[in-house]
Protein backbone atom coordinates (compact mmCIF):
# COMPACT_ATOMS: atom_id res chain seq x y z
CA UNK A 1 0.00 0.00 0.00
CA UNK A 2 2.88 2.36 0.63
CA UNK A 3 5.14 3.49 -2.20
CA UNK A 4 8.62 4.89 -1.83
CA UNK A 5 9.47 8.50 -1.20
CA UNK A 6 10.50 10.17 -4.45
CA UNK A 7 12.86 12.63 -2.80
CA UNK A 8 13.20 13.82 0.76
CA UNK A 9 15.79 16.33 1.83
CA UNK A 10 16.50 16.48 5.53
CA UNK A 11 17.65 20.07 5.97
CA UNK A 12 16.55 23.37 4.52
CA UNK A 13 19.88 25.13 4.02
CA UNK A 14 20.60 28.66 2.87
CA UNK A 15 21.14 29.09 -0.86
CA UNK A 16 24.63 29.82 -2.10
CA UNK A 17 23.54 33.37 -2.97
CA UNK A 18 24.02 34.41 0.67
CA UNK A 19 20.48 35.74 1.00
CA UNK A 20 19.67 33.43 3.93
CA UNK A 21 16.90 31.52 2.12
CA UNK A 22 16.64 28.25 0.26
CA UNK A 23 14.88 29.99 -2.55
CA UNK A 24 12.36 27.98 -4.47
CA UNK A 25 14.33 24.74 -4.27
CA UNK A 26 12.35 21.65 -3.43
CA UNK A 27 12.99 20.49 0.13
CA UNK A 28 10.51 17.61 0.22
CA UNK A 29 8.95 15.89 -2.76
CA UNK A 30 7.11 12.74 -1.80
CA UNK A 31 4.66 10.50 -3.57
CA UNK A 32 3.49 8.72 -0.44
CA UNK A 33 2.40 9.34 3.12
CA UNK A 34 2.10 6.85 5.98
CA UNK A 35 -1.34 6.71 7.63
CA UNK A 36 -1.66 6.75 11.41
CA UNK A 37 -1.79 3.17 12.69
CA UNK A 38 -0.55 0.89 15.46
CA UNK A 39 1.18 2.61 18.39
CA UNK A 40 0.77 6.05 16.79
CA UNK A 41 -3.03 6.01 17.10
CA UNK A 42 -4.14 8.50 19.76
CA UNK A 43 -2.07 10.52 22.21
CA UNK A 44 0.25 7.79 23.60
CA UNK A 45 3.08 8.35 21.08
CA UNK A 46 2.91 11.82 19.54
CA UNK A 47 5.41 12.72 16.84
CA UNK A 48 6.96 16.14 17.47
CA UNK A 49 4.08 17.04 19.74
CA UNK A 50 1.37 16.05 17.26
CA UNK A 51 -1.01 13.26 18.30
CA UNK A 52 -2.18 10.55 15.95
CA UNK A 53 -5.87 10.37 15.09
CA UNK A 54 -8.01 8.43 17.55
CA UNK A 55 -8.53 5.50 15.14
CA UNK A 56 -6.36 3.90 12.43
CA UNK A 57 -6.46 5.48 8.96
CA UNK A 58 -5.57 4.41 5.42
CA UNK A 59 -4.56 6.39 2.32
CA UNK A 60 -4.73 5.58 -1.38
CA UNK A 61 -2.42 8.22 -2.79
CA UNK A 62 -0.52 11.35 -1.79
CA UNK A 63 1.75 13.93 -3.33
CA UNK A 64 3.70 16.41 -1.22
CA UNK A 65 5.95 19.26 -2.27
CA UNK A 66 7.61 21.74 0.08
CA UNK A 67 10.01 24.42 -1.14
CA UNK A 68 12.65 26.33 0.80
CA UNK A 69 10.49 29.46 0.55
CA UNK A 70 7.74 27.66 2.51
CA UNK A 71 5.46 26.98 -0.44
CA UNK A 72 3.57 23.75 0.33
CA UNK A 73 1.34 21.68 -1.89
CA UNK A 74 -0.29 18.49 -0.65
CA UNK A 75 -2.78 16.34 -2.52
CA UNK A 76 -4.31 13.36 -0.74
CA UNK A 77 -6.72 10.81 -2.13
CA UNK A 78 -8.59 8.23 -0.10
CA UNK A 79 -7.41 9.44 3.33
CA UNK A 80 -10.12 7.67 5.32
CA UNK A 81 -10.67 5.64 8.46
CA UNK A 82 -9.30 2.10 8.13
CA UNK A 83 -11.64 -0.40 6.49
CA UNK A 84 -11.13 -2.92 9.30
CA UNK A 85 -11.43 -3.30 13.06
CA UNK A 86 -11.06 -1.54 15.44
CA UNK A 87 -12.91 1.09 13.36
CA UNK A 88 -16.68 0.61 13.77
CA UNK A 89 -18.14 -0.87 10.55
CA UNK A 90 -20.38 2.17 9.91
CA UNK A 91 -17.30 4.49 9.93
CA UNK A 92 -14.90 2.33 7.88
CA UNK A 93 -13.65 3.87 4.63
CA UNK A 94 -15.05 7.33 5.43
CA UNK A 95 -13.39 10.64 6.23
CA UNK A 96 -15.44 12.36 8.97
CA UNK A 97 -13.36 15.59 8.93
CA UNK A 98 -14.76 18.41 6.75
CA UNK A 99 -11.30 20.02 6.39
CA UNK A 100 -7.65 19.01 6.40
CA UNK A 101 -4.60 21.08 7.29
CA UNK A 102 -0.97 20.38 6.51
CA UNK A 103 1.59 20.85 9.26
CA UNK A 104 5.28 21.26 8.53
CA UNK A 105 7.37 20.22 11.51
CA UNK A 106 10.98 21.44 11.63
CA UNK A 107 13.76 21.01 14.12
CA UNK A 108 15.48 24.36 14.51
CA UNK A 109 17.53 26.40 16.97
CA UNK A 110 16.10 29.21 19.09
CA UNK A 111 18.55 31.10 21.29
CA UNK A 112 21.02 28.23 20.96
CA UNK A 113 18.50 25.56 22.03
CA UNK A 114 17.20 22.77 19.80
CA UNK A 115 13.47 23.32 19.33
CA UNK A 116 10.58 21.83 17.37
CA UNK A 117 8.54 24.30 15.33
CA UNK A 118 5.20 23.15 13.87
CA UNK A 119 3.56 25.40 11.29
CA UNK A 120 0.03 24.74 10.00
CA UNK A 121 -1.68 25.77 6.79
CA UNK A 122 -5.16 27.18 6.65
CA UNK A 123 -7.91 24.52 6.56
CA UNK A 124 -8.81 23.17 3.12
CA UNK A 125 -12.00 21.26 2.22
CA UNK A 126 -11.84 17.47 2.42
CA UNK A 127 -14.43 15.11 0.93
CA UNK A 128 -15.97 12.17 2.76
CA UNK A 129 -13.94 10.04 0.30
CA UNK A 130 -10.79 11.58 1.87
CA UNK A 131 -9.72 13.73 -1.07
CA UNK A 132 -8.20 17.18 -0.53
CA UNK A 133 -5.82 19.67 -2.12
CA UNK A 134 -3.82 21.95 0.14
CA UNK A 135 -1.80 24.86 -1.25
CA UNK A 136 -0.39 27.49 1.09
CA UNK A 137 2.62 29.58 2.03
CA UNK A 138 4.36 29.09 5.41
CA UNK A 139 7.14 31.09 7.07
CA UNK A 140 9.69 28.32 7.73
CA UNK A 141 12.31 28.79 10.45
CA UNK A 142 16.00 28.81 9.56
CA UNK A 143 17.31 26.26 9.69
CA UNK A 144 14.47 23.81 9.13
CA UNK A 145 16.14 20.49 9.90
CA UNK A 146 14.48 17.13 9.17
CA UNK A 147 11.10 18.49 8.06
CA UNK A 148 8.05 16.25 8.29
CA UNK A 149 4.71 17.04 6.65
CA UNK A 150 1.56 15.89 8.44
CA UNK A 151 -2.07 16.01 7.26
CA UNK A 152 -4.92 16.01 9.75
CA UNK A 153 -8.05 17.81 10.89
CA UNK A 154 -6.18 20.43 12.92
CA UNK A 155 -2.59 21.39 13.88
CA UNK A 156 -2.54 19.02 16.87
CA UNK A 157 -3.70 15.78 15.20
CA UNK A 158 -2.36 13.83 12.22
CA UNK A 159 -3.95 11.22 9.96
CA UNK A 160 -0.99 10.84 7.53
CA UNK A 161 2.68 11.87 7.54
CA UNK A 162 5.54 11.89 5.07
CA UNK A 163 7.53 8.69 5.30
CA UNK A 164 7.03 5.04 4.50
Amino acid sequence: MLASVATAALVVLPASGGDGTSGGRTVIEADTMAPVDGPYVGAANPIRGINGGGLPWQIDDAKVELTGTGRIEVEVEGLVLLEAAPVPPERQGINPAPNFVAVVSCMTTVDGVATTVNLATDPFPASTAGDSQIEDQLDLPEPCIAPIVFVGPNPGTWFAATGV
